[in-house]
């Protein structure tokens, strides 16, 4: 190859590089599912697409080496959202208790909505909001072998009696996974749940998810490992029904 050929290559490679990294910071990332929090709409494995630009222009929060670690924290700024959260939406934001992670969780209330939770049924505003419950006997992932996972513990605690998950809760919240609540939705923030109820982390813990929080909408799968299958079996690791599912 000629040296202006070598040229060449590398500067294709660097531009393909730097669009990637500017597509993927403001417009559309990559995001894996690691715990069964969402089971029904989302898998353990399922690897999302995620639309940030539709709730909201984001600057990147962080400056490095695109693909490594490398890198540190900078000042960013969100710009108004061009639509809102609605009840229904699966969203990815960044959990107020720990901002340096994502998490993937549905809507189920908005500024003015009453959340309150009777016998595991879901009410907002009153009225059942039971469309995407999800029951499973048990979330076998393992949290130690994510870092984007948090144990939830199984026991059900009295009215009042919610435990820590790290050094804060909603000093407001009282209940337990079952019943809880009403609280009011503040202005400006949202209350968020996993469909898989009975094993998820979620608003009912760590409180509401601000709006600056808000990262973007899933809008497909375009991968999917089963968790289960070893690596050395590759073909039937792959999900295949999976790939190109429309998130609702």
């Amino acid at each position: 190859m000629s040296k202006k050929g070598l040229k060449y290559q590398i500067k294709s490679l660097a531009w393909l590089i730097i669009s990637l990294y500017f597509i993927m910071n403001f417009f559309v990332s990559a995001y894996k599912i690691p715990t069964g929090s969402m089971e029904r709409s989302l898998r353990v494995g399922d690897m999302l697409l995620v639309n940030k630009f539709v709730y909201g222009f984001r600057t990147p929060d962080w400056f490095g080496i695109p693909f490594t670690q490398i890198g540190f924290d900078i000042p960013w700024v969100k710009l108004p959202m061009f639509k809102e959260p609605k009840k229904g939406d699966v969203v990815v934001f960044k959990p107020p208790h720990e901002p340096e992670l994502y998490y993937v969780k549905r809507c189920v209330g908005t500024s003015g909505d009453v959340i309150e939770i009777k016998d595991k049924v879901l009410f907002v505003n009153g009225k059942p909001f039971d469309d995407f419950y999800k029951t499973l006997e048990n979330d076998e992932s393992n949290p130690a072998e994510s870092p984007n996972s948090m144990f939830v513990d199984k026991y059900i605690y009295p009215k009042g009696g919610i435990p820590r998950f790290g050094p804060r809760i909603y000093k407001d919240f009282t209940g337990n996974r079952d019943n809880f609540g009403p609280v009011t939705v503040p202005e400006g923030k949202y209350f968020m749940m996993g469909d898989n109820r009975d094993n998820s982390s979620d608003s009912r813990y760590w409180g509401f998810v601000p709006e600056d929080n808000i990262v973007g909408k899933p809008i497909m799968v375009y991968f999917s490992l089963d968790p289960e299958v070893p690596m050395t079996n590759l073909f039937q690791k792959i999900v295949w029904d999976r790939i190109g599912f429309f998130i609702r």
